[in-house]
């Protein structure tokens, strides 16, 4: 069976809290802001890809669209951009929203929806291509979900089109752990813990840059 067509979500819709002023989604990683990093990456690899961004009349919205203006203009698959009005639920929020985009892009047919967070530096376009891969050698109804080395389950994780309607009513901040209870994953080993790694205050950047230096 054909795994069938797959699109991908990158989750760029939260308020970088815990960052004190500074937006994280903008940290210089290998010379570009994170959040382009992460969407040419998945441009790279994949048919479509929606870029959640935080409520349209708020700062954030508009310095991570401003950040996006490269990758409009690079090859690769389609990119979209939908501000979440409802963000401070959560990861909820954005998941719903990008379940349904999924489900209108991939139609009645099968297919896929990749879900990436946008704070995680070391995922990266070998990351999304690895996913791909795994995928492709599928029959698309199995997720698909990167892990460290070492087989510690990550992100980003590839949902079958069979569990859309239900992602699509998540709520809270949990994001789709409670779905992933219920399903056996195809681990995608990622080198090192790329696909653990998320930076969320000022201190995680200057460790994980320190870690980086030869």
């Amino acid at each position: 069976m054909r795994a069938g067509a797959l699109v991908g979500a990158i989750l760029a819709a939260g308020a970088s809290s815990r960052m004190r002023g500074a937006d994280k989604l903008l940290e210089p990683v290998s010379g570009q802001a994170l959040l382009l990093r992460t969407v040419m990456g998945a441009r790279a690899a994949l048919g479509a890809v929606l870029v959640t961004l935080p409520p349209p009349d708020t700062p954030r919205c508009a310095a991570r669209r401003d950040a996006l203006r490269g990758a409009a203009d690079e090859t690769g698959g389609t990119l979209e951009m939908a501000a979440v009005k409802d963000a401070q639920e959560g990861m909820a929020a954005s998941l719903r929203l990008a379940a349904a985009w999924a489900e209108s892009r991939l139609g009645s047919g099968s297919g896929g929806l990749l879900v990436a967070m946008a704070d995680m530096p070391e995922i990266d376009a070998g990351a999304f291509r690895a996913l791909r891969s795994a995928w492709d050698a599928s029959g698309g109804t199995q997720v698909i979900r990167a892990a460290s080395a070492s087989g510690r389950p990550g992100q980003p994780v590839i949902f079958p089109r069979r569990l859309l309607p239900r992602l699509s009513q998540v709520t809270g901040d949990s994001g789709g752990r409670a779905i992933l209870r219920g399903e056996d994953a195809a681990l995608v080993p990622l080198p090192g813990d790329a696909a653990l790694i998320d930076l969320d205050t000022p201190e995680a950047w200057a460790a994980w840059r320190a870690a980086q230096r030869p």
